[in-house]
């Protein structure tokens, strides 16, 4: 599936339930549901910059894709990122570097965030296209 068609599925999904506290019920459902990261990943390297909370974000290339996994000590921001990688991972850096993320602002996310994980939002869509430059930087060896 497409970036696009991805986002599409996730605001398809988020647009079954009205309430915000059942849309953070899915997002914290979305973390939970997400392989929890292996401990050796849990590094200071791979910990994002910004977030309030800690997250990690390991990408390795996988046959010119990207693949990503994170993990967060907290539910509603593992959620999140759990829901970017859903649409970012496993495409390759070109995709993710030109890909419009409209999904966020779609299903109403940035403004139903605190300021402060609105922030983490921000540093976790940047350290994705940090990682997708630097491996197309790789790539053009």
């Amino acid at each position: 599936m497409s970036i696009n068609e991805l986002q599409d599925e996730v605001i398809a999904e988020f647009n079954d339930f009205d309430d915000w506290m059942d849309r953070y019920q899915l997002l914290i459902d979305l973390g939970n549901e997400q392989e929890p990261l292996d401990e050796k990943y849990k590094t200071e390297q791979n910990l994002i910059e910004g977030c309030q909370s800690r997250v990690w974000l390991q990408a390795d290339d996988v046959d010119g894709k990207i693949v990503f996994k994170a993990e967060s000590d907290a539910l509603i921001v593992k959620g999140i990122i759990a829901l970017l990688i859903k649409v970012l991972s496993g495409h390759t850096a070109d995709e993710i570097l030109k890909a419009d993320l409209y999904f966020i602002d779609k299903i109403g996310l940035k403004e139903h965030l605190s300021p402060t994980r609105s922030n983490g939002l921000l540093s976790m869509v940047k350290q994705i296209r940090m990682y997708a430059l630097a491996f197309k930087a790789k790539e053009g060896r």
